[in-house]
């Protein structure tokens, strides 16, 4: 049996730019292991697996070296690709069960609208152990954690943008990943972010959909408004639409399949 891998880059208009994530839809389940292996093959953050089900398509989200319980960048890929291939109208929503609860895909205005669970920060100290693999050495605007990442507020988009955090030391550290951000320089811009994952086998994520969860009931808070814009600034950088609306956040953004390839061993 021969399997379709598909490539897309997402929060971008523009090829090569975004985030990258592979999207296998599946006739039937696999094995977990199976799935880290092609996971690991692809060598990108994340590879999302599809499979039918009756009220739309279990998914479910691997880097090169775990399974994660939620992931942004290769859901809105994922339903990029469900209708480009024609599998779902465009006119339809596309849901998928996964490890966070229903989570849904829509077409509005030109762009992806996503509707996941909203992932507030928790204020707690700064960790010698986070600080000095951060590199920082002053205290942050606001530090804390969700259930997944940790999530350091800096006083300057030059400070985010500045950081060259030590992934060995960073890895250590029993969290997902790490957020850092601050308020944006640009007009239209709302903030901007950097996500740190090394513990995943991802070093530096260029666009994190899942963060976004976290960033926007902050920002919302913090700067008083309920749409919001967020520009990740890694090096293939990213834009991210965020809508806060009590337990969930929406988050919208576009994407362009760039790769489409047959899997003709190992399926």
């Amino acid at each position: 049996m021969h399997l379709t891998l598909y490539q897309v880059d997402a929060f971008t208009e523009e090829p090569f730019r975004g985030n990258p994530a592979a999207v296998c839809v599946l006739p039937s389940p696999r094995e977990a292991y199976w799935m880290q292996d092609v996971a690991r093959e692809m060598n990108l953050s994340e590879t999302a697996f599809l499979v039918p089900v009756a009220d739309g398509y279990h998914l479910r989200w691997f880097t090169p070296t775990r399974e994660v319980d939620l992931c942004g960048h290769a859901t809105l890929a994922a339903a990029h690709v469900l209708w480009e291939t024609g599998l779902l109208d465009p006119s339809e929503a596309a849901r998928f069960s996964t490890q966070s609860g229903t989570l849904s895909a829509r077409r509005r205005g030109g762009r992806i609208e996503m509707d996941f669970p909203a992932e507030p920060p928790r204020e707690a100290p700064l960790s010698d152990a986070l600080r000095g693999a951060l590199g920082l050495a002053g205290d942050p605007v606001f530090a804390g954690h969700n259930r997944m990442d940790a999530f350091v507020v800096l006083p300057s988009e030059a400070a985010v943008r500045a950081l060259t955090p030590e992934m060995t030391r960073l890895g250590a550290i029993d969290v997902r990943g790490v957020i850092a951000t601050a308020p944006a320089d640009d007009d239209g811009i709302d903030f901007v972010s950097r996500f740190f994952a090394p513990a995943c086998g991802v070093p530096e994520d260029p666009v994190t959909g899942s963060a976004h969860c976290c960033l926007g009931p902050y920002w919302q808070q913090r700067l008083g408004k309920d749409d919001l814009v967020g520009y990740q600034a890694s090096p293939r950088g990213g834009t991210v639409y965020v809508a806060p609306r009590g337990d969930r956040v929406l988050l919208a953004g576009h994407a362009v399949t760039v790769l489409k390839a047959e899997m003709v061993a190992g399926a």
